[in-house]
């Protein structure tokens, strides 16, 4: 079985007033024509300025044990910077961060012990070797028990449906295999707190669905803590039950999906089957039309169900009616153009 989280307050992680900057040098160059430019080219080897980047700006949450919560943003917004920073793989500028009970920064050796990091663009698989040779591997280096190990194998072979590719060899894998196998060998130490970056980047339908319903299972059923990012928020939002946003180094909005619909003004499609008439709906902005099938978009915060309803009841020729929430696509994309041009 998966351990139970021992942070204090049951809170698996903390982040408190967290700044993170970079320092980045670009060659300083100021061109007037042909022969000036290639003056100046030669003399920004030597000369260069300093860049301040600033890549999460006094950042505060917290995470507790057992929740599955999303983090998001544009690219850039400081979603991979945070994720490092939680495993201990940089350290934050200013601030206070606390993962278990334990700092990224001090206690990195313990914490990986009982923490789980998979970036969805890189592997720990061993390339020229059979996956089942990476596992064994890890047994050994972590030392993880021998009960332990077999237990967790198992659950994987079984959740993953990863028995067909234990012998194969790593270079060989789909992309969807090797996600797989990798989130398996992540999981072999049984770690209480997953931190992953783009798990299903680039995955098909197919490995996208069994990606999703295994972390869902693992949190539902072993309690286990999952912080994730993706740019695909249809995913998080069938994922998670919180989403924290973050835009420009700054944490934007922290709660439910919900909750951020209702800041674009709780947006909402519907779709209106007719004998081919159009309906006029006040209010409600039509965006697409085919043979008899009309999508509106309507603010229910502006025009209440009960008008809408209303409307629908007195339009002729309707036969049927469908209304379901704006994707959540659409919610992100017009927040992240409202931030960009705040």
């Amino acid at each position: 079985m998966f351990q139970a989280a021992t942070a204090p307050d049951d809170i698996a992680v903390i982040v408190d007033s967290v700044s993170k900057t970079f320092t980045q040098w670009q060659r300083k160059e100021k061109a007037s024509g042909e022969n000036s430019a290639l003056k100046n080219k030669r003399r920004s080897i030597f000369r260069q300025e300093k860049k301040i980047v600033t890549a999460l700006d006094n950042v505060s949450f917290r995470i507790r044990r057992g929740e599955f919560a999303a983090y998001a943003g544009p690219n850039g917004a400081g979603k991979s910077t945070t994720m490092k920073l939680l495993s201990g793989m940089l350290q934050p500028t200013d601030g206070k961060l606390s993962v278990l009970g334990m700092s990224p920064e001090k206690d990195r050796i313990a914490l990986m012990k009982r923490l789980g990091v998979l970036f969805g663009n890189r592997t720990e698989l061993w390339w020229d070797h059979p996956v089942i040779q990476s596992f064994e591997w890890k047994k050994v280096v972590w030392d993880i028990p021998d009960a332990v190990y077999r237990r967790n194998l198992d659950m994987m072979i079984k959740l993953l449906d990863i028995d067909e590719i234990q012998n194969t060899f790593a270079r060989e894998l789909s992309l969807g295999q090797r996600m797989r196998a990798d989130l398996a060998m992540m999981l072999l130490h049984s770690p209480e707190l997953i931190l992953l970056d783009e798990p299903t980047l680039g995955l098909d339908v197919v490995a996208k669905r069994q990606m999703i319903e295994f972390l869902k299972k693992i949190n539902r059923e072993e309690g286990v803590t999952i912080l994730v990012t993706s740019h695909d928020m249809d995913d998080l939002e069938e994922m998670a039950q919180r989403i924290l946003m973050i835009s420009n180094g700054k944490l934007a909005f922290d709660g439910s999906f919900d909750g951020l619909r209702e800041i674009t003004g709780n947006l909402t499609h519907f779709t209106v089957t007719t004998d081919g008439r159009r309906p006029d709906l006040e209010g409600c902005k039509l965006l697409s039309e085919k043979h008899g099938v009309f999508e509106f978009e309507v603010d229910l915060s502006r025009l209440s169900i009960k008008v809408l309803l209303e409307q629908l009841s007195h339009a002729d020729g309707i036969m049927d009616v469908e209304i379901r929430k704006a994707p959540i696509e659409q919610v992100i994309t017009q927040l992240y153009q409202a931030w960009k041009n705040t």
